[in-house]
């Protein structure tokens, strides 16, 4: 049986700096001290390299701080093995390179007590320090997430950094996302789908902040630009699964669409090196993932391939 409270998870990956501010964030929450029961640390990074600054935090955090070795690089790894180190009943996701604002979980506890929903996500500021000066609006804003100015149900999910989760209807199994996604990712968007098709409920915590900082080996915008190929991948690959190839052929239609649109209003703002030029080259990427969204096709940002970047960086 599920303990009453929350455990707020952190997979990381070769990010000892990123983590220590995230969890001095996590120990800064406020009005949370009746729920908070555990911070518990996935260290996707072979050598354990997170493992140094959970020791020397320890002594600092508000309640038990749980490092969990997860060696075998996959995002999907990493948040399972968190998972098995917690029985709380609500977990709270946070990534590695986030950094909560101090009332962040009790926005998130608060919007899930009143909206009785399965999920609760929260919005992003995006932060790009190391992007090109022209870049860097752009990619504030693609690291960010938006949602409705007022707290309540939404109709559909965002990803899983910044949320908090019900074990018992969103979180099934001992190990509910699916390794299969550890090098693509992916691995919350499906989970998010089968629990909307158990009849799942979405909240958004207007209040629930976190800024997102974003690395500098990803402040490009050849990294943003593969990461919107994926996203766009997303519809046609959920209407794949669910074998309604209908919306598959409409999804691909309309990607095909919107690469040609944007495409060439990306081509012609670049001629003249319109900042702009990044939000059309964005659309038309996404558009060409609806259009591609076959298997070879699916881009690669986690584990393996995210060691190979840092290994560059």
């Amino acid at each position: 049986m599920a303990r009453a409270g929350v455990s707020v998870v952190i997979p990381t990956l070769r990010r000892p700096a990123e983590l220590e501010r995230a969890l001095v964030s996590v120990f800064a929450q406020t009005g949370v001290a009746d729920d908070l029961i555990s911070i518990v640390v996935a260290d996707n990074d072979p050598q354990g390299s997170a493992a140094p600054v959970v020791q020397r935090l320890s002594a600092a955090a508000p309640v038990p701080l749980v490092y969990r070795h997860a060696p075998t690089p996959g995002v999907a790894t990493a948040r399972n093995a968190a998972l098995a180190e917690t029985d709380a009943a609500l977990i709270a996701f946070l990534d590695d390179d986030e950094v909560a604002t101090p009332g962040w979980l009790a926005a998130l506890i608060a919007t899930q007590r009143s909206t009785g929903a399965d999920a609760v996500f929260g919005p992003i500021r995006g932060r790009a320090p190391d992007a090109k000066p022209w870049l860097r609006p752009y990619l504030e804003c693609f690291f960010g997430r938006e949602g409705p100015a007022q707290t309540g149900l939404i109709p559909h999910s965002y990803g899983c950094g910044n949320s908090l989760l019900v074990r018992a209807t969103a979180l099934p199994g001992p190990a509910p996302f699916d390794v299969g996604a550890d090098q693509s990712g992916g691995e919350d968007d499906a989970l998010f789908a089968a629990l909307a098709a158990r009849g799942g409920r979405f909240g958004w915590a207007a209040d629930a902040w976190v800024d997102e900082y974003a690395p500098a080996h990803r402040a490009t915008l050849t990294y943003a630009l593969a990461r919107a190929f994926a996203y766009g991948q997303g519809p046609s690959q959920t209407a794949a699964r669910a074998r309604d190839w209908p919306a598959v052929v409409r999804w691909m239609v309309i990607g095909a669409a919107q690469a040609t649109v944007y495409g060439l209003a990306a081509l012609g703002l670049t001629l003249i090196l319109n900042p702009r030029r990044a939000d059309m080259l964005d659309r038309a990427a996404r558009g060409l993932g609806k259009l591609f969204w076959m298997r070879g096709f699916e881009p690669h940002f986690y584990g393996a391939r995210e060691l190979a970047r840092l290994d560059r960086a």
